[in-house]
């Protein structure tokens, strides 16, 4: 069904109330600054009531980051629906390109909005306690996959915290340099770290390590170096 507007019209022909909102929010901040701009000042730009307003935001805060809660929403439901026998790293480092594809979807909106939060203090506090909502849905996966480990709450935090901090190194890096280059690569390198140390290919690498028999080839001082060569291969052979 479409969705019809005060205003009139579909959803299809114009942008939903919540986007002007945002839209107009936006606009705003950009001319008056942040702490000038009231939700007066919004909803008056946007053509809406204060109610229509508080619908759909619960603050001020809240209309810089319209987006969040439905990648986290879409997060949890990509956890959920994990395969219980997959590697839970390789699965949290794909819940988080999520949040990538959200941030590359629009560059422009997303690198406005970096730059807006470097300088209201108040709206970086928001936005950590957005990360800390995502990270806590990772922490929850794997805690639940490694539920049966002594050291399984320990390894859950420890890796979400990883993911969140590759993750946000690379995007980053990105909105730092106005939304150039190829953010995607970047942060699957960087994710590829987090896998390669804590996933469950990473374990049975370290495995193997351990089970390789180590020799360890004792010569005299002045021992000529034919010798020590022919030692070591002597104590290589099969």
């Amino acid at each position: 069904m479409s969705e019809v507007h005060e205003q009139g019209g579909t959803a299809a022909s114009r942008p939903t109330m919540r986007d002007a909102l945002v839209e107009a929010a936006f606009e705003l901040f950009s001319e008056r600054g942040f702490e000038q701009t009231t939700v007066d000042d919004i909803v008056s730009l946007a053509g809406v009531g204060r109610r229509s307003f508080f619908r759909y935001f619960p603050s001020k805060e809240a209309v810089v980051f319209p987006d969040h809660d439905g990648c986290l929403a879409d997060m949890t439901a990509l956890l959920e629906q994990a395969d219980p026998t997959g590697d839970p790293v390789a699965q949290v480092c794909d819940a988080a390109r999520l949040v990538l594809r959200m941030y590359a979807g629009n560059p422009a909106f997303s690198v406005g909005r970096y730059q807006l939060t470097k300088k209201v203090p108040n709206l970086r506090t928001h936005e950590l306690s957005v990360v800390w909502r995502y990270e806590r849905t990772l922490a929850s996966h794997l805690r639940t996959r490694y539920a049966a480990r002594a050291d399984g709450a320990l390894r859950a935090d420890v890796i979400a915290a990883a993911v969140v901090a590759a993750h946000n190194f690379a995007l980053r890096a990105w909105l730092r340099s106005g939304g150039e280059g190829d953010v995607g690569a970047a942060v699957d390198e960087a994710l590829q770290l987090v896998i390669d140390t804590w996933g469950d290919g990473a374990a049975e690498g370290r495995a193997e390590s351990q089970d390789e028999e180590v020799v360890v080839m004792v010569a005299r001082r002045g021992t000529p170096m034919w010798r020590v060569v022919q030692g070591v291969e002597a104590a290589l052979e099969p």
